[in-house]
Formats: C-alpha cells, sequence, structure tokens
C-alpha cells in the first residue's frame, strides 16, 4: 500500500490509459488539466493578495456573477490544451463550445471554478471535468455534447482546499491524488475509493425548505426527527455550499449530497448543469461504489436538451440515495401519494 500510495500521477496514467491514440490522448489531457490546475491552486491560495475576490461585472451563460478566476482559470486550462488530441471545450464560463482541433478524438467539459463565490470565505473550491469521445463526423461542435453522460470515458474534479486533490475515474474505479507541494507532482493517496454505507450526514441547503417539493421535505424531515423517527437513527445535517467539497467529503466518509429542484424562479429544473457538473461527479460517485440520481432517475442515463441544462442532484452512499429516490416514486415512501394518512408514510420502515 506504502508503494502505491507513493505512485506519481503520470505513472500512473502510463499504467492504466494503454498504448492506443485514444486512449493515451485521454492521458495526455489528464496531463495538461493537471499542470493547469496546480496554477489554478496557486492563485486561489494568494486569496485577496492575488485579486481573486474582485468581480468583473459581467455574467457566465446562467446570469451567475463571475469572478475573475473563473475567466482567468478558463483561460489557463484552454491554454493548456493547445495542441491536445481535443475537438472543443464546453465551458462554464463561456455560451458556446471553443473549438480547438476539429480532428480530435476527444471534447472535454469543464467547469473552471466550481463555488468561486466562497473564495472570500476561504472556502474550498474546486475544477470538476468530463473527457467523452468526439462524435464522428459532427456538423456542430455542439453534437459532441449532448450525449448521455454513461459516454464518458473519463471524469473528475481537482479540490482547491487544506490539500490540493484530485479525484479520477477511467470507469475502472475512483482514486484520489494529492499534490506534493514540496516536489509539485499529484501523488496517489487514496487507491480505489469505495464509498461508506449506512452514513448518517447528509448535506442540503435548509433554508430552500418551503420551496422544496413533498417528497424532500419528508425526507428531510424523517432525518431531523432522528431515533424517534421512522429512519431509527440520529443524523447530521452538512452545509458547505461547495459542490466539490460536499463530493470529496462523501468519497472520504459517505452520506448524502441533496439540491433537488424547487418552486424558486429558476430553480424549477435544479442548480447544477448536467454536463459539467452532474455527469462527471456522477461517473466518479458510481465508479466509488455510489449511487447519482435526479430524484427520480439516473443522472448518467439523462441526455440533455442543451449545452447548459440544469438538473435536479442528489448524490452519494448508495443506499442513502436509493432511500431518497423512493420517496419520490414508492407510494409507501412519498408523502405526495398519502395526503389523507399521514405527511410521511415512512412508518412502513
Amino acid at each position: 500500500m506504502a508503494a502505491a500510495q507513493n505512485l506519481g500521477l503520470d505513472a500512473f496514467l502510463s499504467t492504466v490509459c494503454g498504448v492506443d491514440k485514444t486512449s493515451k490522448g485521454v492521458g495526455s489531457v489528464v496531463q495538461r488539466i493537471a499542470s493547469a490546475a496546480r496554477e489554478v491552486a496557486r492563485i486561489i491560495s494568494l486569496g485577496r493578495l492575488g485579486g481573486v475576490s474582485v468581480l468583473l461585472g459581467t455574467a457566465n451563460s446562467d446570469a451567475d456573477a463571475q469572478k475573475n478566476i473563473g475567466l482567468l482559470a478558463n483561460d489557463l486550462f484552454i491554454a493548456a490544451l493547445e495542441d491536445s488530441p481535443v475537438a472543443a471545450v464546453l465551458s462554464e464560463e463561456v455560451q458556446d463550445p471553443i473549438v480547438l482541433d476539429p480532428t480530435g478524438p476527444l471534447v472535454l467539459a469543464i467547469d473552471p471554478v466550481d463555488g468561486s463565490s466562497n473564495i472570500d470565505a476561504a472556502v474550498s473550491t474546486g475544477t470538476i471535468f468530463s473527457i467523452l469521445p468526439a462524435v464522428p463526423g459532427a456538423i456542430r461542435p455542439e453534437e459532441h455534447f449532448l450525449r448521455p453522460g454513461h459516454e464518458q470515458i473519463a471524469s473528475g474534479f481537482f479540490i482547491y482546499g487544506p490539500q490540493t486533490s484530485l479525484a479520477l475515474t477511467f470507469g475502472n474505479g475512483a482514486h484520489v491524488f494529492t499534490l506534493d507541494r514540496d516536489t509539485r507532482l499529484f501523488r496517489l493517496a487514496i487507491p480505489k475509493v469505495s464509498i461508506a454505507q449506512g452514513s448518517t450526514e447528509y448535506a442540503i441547503d435548509a433554508s430552500n425548505y418551503r420551496h422544496w417539493g413533498d417528497s424532500i421535505r419528508a425526507y428531510v424531515d424523517d432525518c431531523v426527527t432522528g431515533l424517534e423517527g421512522p429512519l431509527a437513527k440520529d443524523y447530521n445535517m452538512h452545509w458547505v455550499g461547495s459542490l466539490v467539497a460536499e463530493a470529496y467529503r462523501i468519497l472520504a466518509r459517505g452520506g448524502a449530497f441533496l439540491y433537488p429542484a424547487d418552486e424558486r424562479r429558476g430553480y424549477v429544473t435544479g442548480k447544477h448543469r448536467l454536463i459539467y457538473e452532474a455527469n462527471p461527479i456522477s461517473f466518479l460517485i458510481e465508479q466509488a461504489s455510489g449511487a447519482a440520481t435526479d430524484t427520480v432517475q439516473r443522472i448518467l442515463d439523462l441526455r440533455p436538451t442543451e449545452l447548459h441544462a440544469r438538473t435536479p442532484f442528489v448524490f452519494g452512499s448508495s443506499d442513502v440515495v436509493h432511500r431518497i429516490v423512493r420517496y419520490h416514486t414508492d407510494p409507501q415512501f412519498s408523502a405526495e401519494h398519502e395526503p389523507l394518512f399521514t405527511r410521511r408514510g415512512l412508518l412502513r420502515l
């Protein structure tokens, strides 16, 4: 185990990416992204000294206020992919795909700095990415990205926090690499991550309680009632407000993350972007023996109809996620199907 944990990212990629052109290309893309991520981590670590808390007064594709670190990181990742086997890049920071090499066999979807609004509070932020095979004969670059997430070749995220780490999958398990700041090399820290079952932790923004549907309220209510409730456990609620921080915590010790659709304007289809947030996180979580859903359907089976489509998002320990799905689909569990008898039907547990 000690020897495995000393394995550098480059050595790991050379063992898992094979010798064919596409596999070697995927490894090369991950190396380039990791190189840019080291620089992004350095800039973020400077905080206000690096000027990353200044708003530009512009907006991204979903009208969110952008911090200069988002655009700067976007430029760094795009520059790192020059002369790479990437045909096009879809970024959270731009409206349309960026075409690099139209003949490239791969495409990349990326959120350059997820959770940038947390930088001022020194909360962990990150970069989320997804690598897919290019669509042969695509007429428009959009065609490469309007596909279900189960077609991904690789995905992962960097977290910029107390450690700078990379959670990564190629579809053969999930692994965590941590940046050695002395050598500036990513080294394998946690091989073959397996998300714990039976966790009593969950993350949800409880301030939106009044806007949720009945099924989500029923689940949270049952968690809050603890030992005296139908779930018969005392639960802990965490809410960091950073998707990568929540995902990393779940990889480390299990639990669930919930961001359902709600009644607020702009959130009726959820908050998180399917292609470059939910899909890569879901692929990684599933490869760590977890599950990811939009509260009813598997995330990786959803087909986006637009580049910046949003989705409700629930992921984490598979036993917990499957229970949350039952609150939405099983008449014995769902509050929406038993209004005359009980607000929560979990007397049946």
